[in-house]
């Protein structure tokens, strides 16, 4: 079993410092209070319940933008399943898929995984094309959540207190999170609840050859067993609004099954796009 990172002695002393005192150590350097914020971050999500949240099913709107202009929308689940964590390589498998009517019954869908990518019609599978899956990769890899759920015991990873700013309406502490491979990510997060409000990174558009700022916010948490979960999440790119996601349910740890992440042996796949 995985060792928890509530387990190490010195961050146990120094969230008790916190809890008991009601105020950060003396004399932090930015380094310091940037680890504090971004475990106490942990902690306000669930701590260990977080840490051993298997599998995850979101239920809701989806909404796919262009230009700030619906190009589509539909009532969506988001299947999740957490592998074992290996440094700087997406452990995840996710299945977003579209309910076809008011029964319930799931049509088109999005296959992502460790191995590759799908997308999945009544005409068979057809892969992502190179570009979005690394897209999709990049994006996982640097993903405040997804980083606080597999990535803090990767070696080399740092983190830096950027100040205190005020994010809709909300004071908010800012933090560089890098890893090895020199890739950083600002979180910023609300100083009352201690959750992840706002991320932001730059990625190279490999079109245009210059950087797109990738921003996605989280909004209106709620519990799912032990474990706090936005359910409201929106991603901008370049301030444009790209995706939006209405979470009406969230549930987690439903031991849910490999035939969700795996296509069909009967399944036609289709050539790659060109």
């Amino acid at each position: 079993m995985k060792a928890s990172v509530f387990s190490k002695p010195g961050v146990f002393f120094l969230l008790g410092c916190c809890l008991l005192t009601g105020t950060a150590p003396a004399a932090e350097t930015p380094e310091e209070r940037g680890k504090r914020l971004v475990y106490e971050a942990l902690q306000a999500l669930g701590g260990d319940a977080f840490l051993h949240m298997n599998d995850r099913v979101e239920s809701g709107r989806a909404y796919s933008l262009y230009r700030t202009q619906i190009s589509g929308m539909s009532a969506a689940k988001i299947y999740t399943r957490y592998l074992a964590p290996v440094p700087g390589k997406v452990e995840v498998r996710e299945r977003e898929s579209f309910v076809l009517n008011a029964y319930g019954k799931e049509g088109n869908a999005v296959l992502l995984t460790e191995d590759g990518a799908w997308d999945i019609t009544f005409r068979g599978a057809r892969p992502l094309d190179d570009e979005r899956y690394t897209a999709y990769k990049e994006s996982t890899l640097r993903n405040v959540m997804y980083i606080l759920r597999q990535r803090l015991n990767e070696p080399e990873i740092s983190f830096y207190w950027r100040g205190s700013d005020m994010f809709e309406n909300h004071p908010v502490e800012m933090v560089d999170i890098t890893d090895a491979g020199n890739n950083t990510v600002n979180v910023y997060f609300d100083q009352r609840s201690k959750l992840p409000v706002r991320q932001m990174y730059r990625r190279r558009n490999q079109e245009f050859h210059d950087f797109d700022t990738e921003v996605t916010i989280f909004g209106l948490y709620r519990k799912a067993g032990a474990v706090n979960w936005p359910c409201n999440i929106r991603r901008e790119r370049n301030g444009d609004l790209v995706y939006e996601m209405f979470a009406d349910q969230v549930e987690i740890n439903k031991d849910l099954t490999d035939d969700l992440f795996v296509l069909p042996g009967d399944l036609k796949v289709l050539p790659k796009p060109k």
